[in-house]
C-alpha cells in the first residue's frame, strides 16, 4: 500500500540538507559578531549566503510549478513568476550594508514563506514542508536580524 502523499514524514536527506543548509547561518552570525579582526568579512559572508538561500528557495517554487499536477495553467504561470521574485530581492541585499541587506533578506524570506502557505493550499504538498520552511526560514531570519549588530561591534 502507498503511503498518501499528505502524511510522509520528513525524508531524512531532506532533513540533513535542510538542517545542514543552516550551519552557515549559526556559524557565521556569532563570528560576525565577535571577530572585531574580521567581522565585516564575516558578516558579508553572512548576508551573501542569505541572498544565495533566498534565491535558492525561490527556485522551489519554478520545480513545484513544473511538476505540481494539480495548478491551473494560470496558477502554475503565477508561481513562475513568483519564483523569480526572490532572486530580485536577494541581489540588491548583496550589494547594501547590514542595516539595509537584513530588511530587504528577512522581507524576502517572510513574503517567500506566506508563498508557500498559499501554494500549499492550492496544491497537495507533503505534510512536513510547511513546518520545515518555516524552521529553516525562522533561524535564518533571526541570524540575519543579529547579524545588523556586526557592524555595531
Amino acid at each position: 500500500m502507498m503511503a498518501d502523499r499528505n502524511t510522509i514524514a520528513l525524508p531524512r536527506t531532506v532533513a540533513w540538507l535542510g538542517y545542514g543548509g543552516l550551519i552557515p547561518f549559526v556559524t557565521l552570525t556569532p563570528a560576525s559578531l565577535l571577530d572585531h579582526h574580521h567581522g565585516a568579512r564575516w558578516s558579508d559572508a553572512l548576508f551573501t549566503y542569505g541572498a544565495i538561500i533566498l534565491t535558492f528557495i525561490g527556485a522551489l517554487h519554478w520545480g513545484l510549478a513544473m511538476s505540481l499536477p494539480d495548478l491551473t495553467e494560470r496558477q502554475r504561470s503565477a508561481w513562475f513568476t513568483w519564483s523569480v521574485v526572490p532572486a530580485l530581492i536577494a541581489w540588491p541585499a548583496v550589494l547594501f550594508s547590514p542595516p539595509l541587506a537584513a530588511p530587504l533578506l528577512v522581507g524576502g524570506f517572510i513574503a517567500h514563506y506566506l508563498q508557500d502557505r498559499r501554494l500549499a493550499r492550492q496544491a497537495r504538498l507533503p505534510n512536513w514542508y510547511l513546518p520545515l520552511r518555516l524552521r529553516l526560514s525562522s533561524v535564518a531570519i533571526i541570524c540575519l536580524l543579529a547579524g545588523i549588530f556586526a557592524t555595531c561591534a
